[in-house]
C-alpha cells in the first residue's frame, strides 16, 4: 500500500514585523490557525490532531508552551506533537503533520510554527557554552561567515553577490503584505555601503528578528477532492539531518542536504530541477547562502549557482527559476515559523494565491528548510495537480 495522497487547503499567515506587541503568544498562535481554518473551510471539530514547531524554549524563556497553547487554541483534548530540528523545525514540523496524512494515521491535521522574536535574545540564545564544544560566542552570523568566504574561495564568485541576492529579495518583500521588511526607498548602494558584520556578511544581508506564526491545514485525498477552494498536493517530502562537527564534514554543501534534495525529487519524478521547477522558497538567513543552495540542491553546477543570482535567473521579473519570490528569510524570519512559511508560500504559489508575488503559470515549486549548523534539513514538493 502506497502513501495517502495528501493536499494543503488551507494556509494561514500573520503579519510579521519586529514586535507584534498587539498580541500575547498565544494570540499570535490564533490569529495564524483560526485564517487557516477559515480557508481551509473547517472547524476545530474536524480537526483530527495537531502538530506544533518552534525554536528552542530559552528563546523566549517559556518552556514547553505547547502545553497551555492547546487550551488557548481551543484543541485541548486531541493528539498533539511537537517537533523541534532548530531553525529548520517549521519546514520539519509541516513534513511530519503531512506524514500523519500520508500514513493514514489522522485524516485532516492542523499544524503550526512560531516565534515571538521581540521577547528573547537570539543572539544570546545561540551562544551559551554547550557541554564538550567551544562556544564561538558569534551568534549564527559569526558561525556561518567562514562557510560563506569558503564557497567565495572555491567558486570564483564576485564579492557582490550577496548584495544582489539581498536586494532582489527586499524588491520582493514589497509585493508581500505580510513581509516585515517593506523598505521601499532602499537602493542597490546602500545594501553594499551598510556596515560590515561578519565578512563577508553586511548588516543589510542578514535576516531581521520577527515575530510571527504560520498555520497550515493538511487532508487526505477524499478531502482534497471534496475541498471548494484551491488546492496544493504534496507531490514529496524529505528530511535528513548530520553532526557538524564530523571530520572531512563539506560544510559549504553538506552530504545531508544533497541526499534529502535526492530524495524529494526522485520521489515527485523530477529529472531536470530547474526546467521543472516553477518557484523556489529556499531558506536563505544570510544572502551567500542562495547560490550556495542552487548548487547543493542540484539547480546549479558546483561553483556556478552565483551566474544564476548575477543573470537574473532567480528574479521574479524576468527569471526562468524565481526563488523567494515572498522575500524570504532575508524579509521575514520568526525563526520557528520561517521553515513553515517556506511550505506554505510554495503551496500558495500552485494555488496561484500568491497575490502580488505569484509566479506566472506556477505548477510546481519547490521549499526547502535548513537548521542547526547546517546540520537539518527539510525539503517538500508541492503542484496544481495530483
Amino acid at each position: 500500500m502506497g502513501k495517502e495522497r495528501t493536499a494543503v487547503i488551507g494556509v494561514g499567515q500573520t503579519k510579521y514585523a519586529s514586535t507584534r506587541g498587539d498580541v500575547s503568544m498565544a494570540g499570535l498562535l490564533r490569529e495564524a490557525a483560526y485564517r487557516a481554518l477559515e480557508m481551509a473551510g473547517k472547524t476545530w471539530d474536524e480537526i483530527d490532531a495537531v502538530v506544533m514547531g518552534k525554536a528552542p524554549d530559552f528563546f523566549e524563556g517559556v518552556m514547553m508552551p505547547e502545553i497551555y497553547l492547546a487550551e488557548a487554541l481551543g484543541c485541548v483534548g486531541k493528539p498533539i506533537m511537537r517537533v523541534h530540528t532548530a531553525g529548520s523545525v517549521g519546514g520539519s514540523t509541516a513534513n511530519v503533520a503531512a506524514s500523519m496524512v500520508q500514513s493514514r494515521v489522522h485524516e485532516t491535521v492542523l499544524t503550526i510554527a512560531w516565534e515571538k522574536q521581540s521577547e528573547s535574545n537570539a543572539m544570546w540564545a545561540l551562544s551559551l557554552p554547550q557541554p564538550f564544544t567551544t562556544s564561538v560566542n558569534a551568534g549564527a552570523g559569526g558561525y556561518f561567515s567562514p562557510i560563506m568566504r569558503r564557497y567565495m574561495a572555491m567558486s570564483g564568485a564576485p564579492d557582490l553577490i550577496g548584495c544582489m541576492v539581498a536586494f532582489k529579495d527586499r524588491q520582493h518583500a514589497l509585493k508581500n503584505p505580510y513581509a516585515h521588511l517593506q523598505q521601499h526607498d532602499l537602493t542597490f548602494e546602500q545594501v553594499v555601503e551598510s556596515p560590515m558584520l561578519w565578512d563577508p556578511i553586511r548588516y543589510s544581508e542578514t535576516c531581521p528578528s520577527s515575530d510571527g506564526a504560520c498555520a497550515m491545514v493538511f487532508t487526505n485525498e477524499a478531502g482534497g477532492d471534496a475541498h471548494d477552494g484551491p488546492v496544493a498536493w504534496i507531490k514529496g517530502t524529505a528530511m535528513r539531518s548530520e553532526s557538524n562537527s564530523y571530520g572531512g564534514r563539506n560544510m559549504v554543501s553538506p552530504a545531508a542536504s544533497e541526499q534529502c534534495a535526492d530524495d524529494v525529487f526522485a520521489q515527485a519524478g523530477i529529472h531536470d530541477r530547474r526546467k521543472e521547477i516553477d518557484a523556489v522558497e529556499m531558506y536563505v538567513p544570510f544572502s551567500w547562502y542562495e547560490p550556495m543552495w542552487l548548487e547543493s540542491l542540484g539547480f546549479a553546477e558546483k561553483g556556478q549557482g552565483w551566474r544564476m543570482v548575477e543573470d537574473g535567473s532567480t528574479n521574479l521579473e524576468g527569471g526562468d527559476l524565481p526563488v523567494n519570490t515572498s522575500g524570504g528569510v532575508l524579509s521575514t524570519n520568526a525563526i520557528g515559523a520561517s521553515g513553515m512559511v517556506r511550505f506554505a508560500e510554495s503551496a500558495m504559489q500552485v494555488m496561484g494565491e500568491a497575490g502580488e508575488h505569484q509566479v506566472d503559470g506556477c505548477r510546481t515549486a519547490f521549499g526547502h528548510a535548513y537548521g542547526g549548523g547546517a546540520q537539518y534539513f527539510a525539503m517538500w514538493i508541492v503542484g496544481a495537480t495530483k
